[in-house]
């Protein structure tokens, strides 16, 4: 997947210098901010044309350059999850989020020790303290919760993944008062080689807000194979100056199939 995704980065780069839809196979060892991004391997596909609707979220989220710069975000966060009965689990956690390789690590100081935990490319995996995880009162991680903060943070990262495919429905909808455009994403299963994780056949959609363009609601479904998540991202703001803007507050909710009655699962405040 990896190899994939990087195709289509070349555009990223140089379409503001040549103004065209693709690129020449082979890249320049003179452009700094491409080398900072793409290894030496890359495999450039010269047809490849980037939506209207992921070039304006871009822009809504810092713009072209910024993202460039950005090979690996590590945030701090305060992360709460909710119980049936309303109670909650607090508890600090870190994120380092990559977005040129689709991947994002969760790690965590609790008191039975330290976890870390890992999804990349579509698959998940507690790389320490699987056990210690598993004997909390309340699951605070696993693959859906890693996959929404993933996605909603890097939203416009992931329209070039050519590992999918993405759709944009013509008619808007309108959500607790917004009018949204929705994106409907499909990923390609992976080729079964031996030892090669398989991608899940995760469908989601991603709402583009058509006040400001950003991708600040989305729907992950059939995470598992029996969770669907909403996903809502608040009060987007630069992490550093002229850096990438990211929301400063996501909240996760279990939903049923159709997106309908939705029930609190954790709520994430980045410091």
């Amino acid at each position: 997947m990896a190899n994939r995704f990087s195709k289509v980065i070349c555009w990223f780069v140089f379409v503001m210098v040549f103004m065209v839809a693709g690129c020449q196979r082979g890249y320049r060892k003179d452009v700094p901010a491409y080398e900072q991004v793409v290894d030496a391997n890359l495999s450039i596909d010269p047809n490849f044309i980037v939506p209207d609707y992921a070039t304006r979220a871009i822009e809504a989220t810092g713009g072209r350059q910024a993202w460039m710069r950005t090979k690996k975000l590590t945030i701090e966060s305060r992360a709460t999850f909710y119980h049936l009965d309303d109670s909650f689990y607090l508890t600090e956690q870190e994120y380092e989020i990559h977005p040129w390789s689709n991947a994002i690590q969760i790690s965590g100081e609790e008191p039975q020790g330290r976890f870390v935990c890992r999804f990349s490319g579509g698959a998940f995996s507690v790389l320490k303290g699987a056990e210690r995880v598993d004997a909390l009162p309340i699951a605070v991680l696993n693959r859906g919760f890693a996959e929404a903060i993933l996605n909603i943070t890097t939203a416009p990262v992931r329209f070039l993944d050519k590992s999918a495919e993405f759709t944009k429905e013509l008619q808007p909808v309108k959500i607790m008062g917004q009018w949204y455009r929705p994106i409907r994403r499909t990923i390609r299963p992976a080729s079964s080689k031996p030892g090669v994780p398989q991608l899940a056949k995760t469908k989601a959609v991603f709402y583009q807000n058509r006040d400001n363009s950003l991708i600040d609601l989305l729907w992950l479904g059939d995470v598992d194979g029996e969770t669907f998540l909403t996903v809502r991202g608040y009060d987007y703001h630069e992490v550093e100056k002229n850096g990438v803007r990211l929301p400063a507050k996501i909240e996760i909710f279990i939903t049923d199939a159709s997106g309908a009655s939705p029930r609190r699962l954790a709520k994430v405040d980045f410091d």
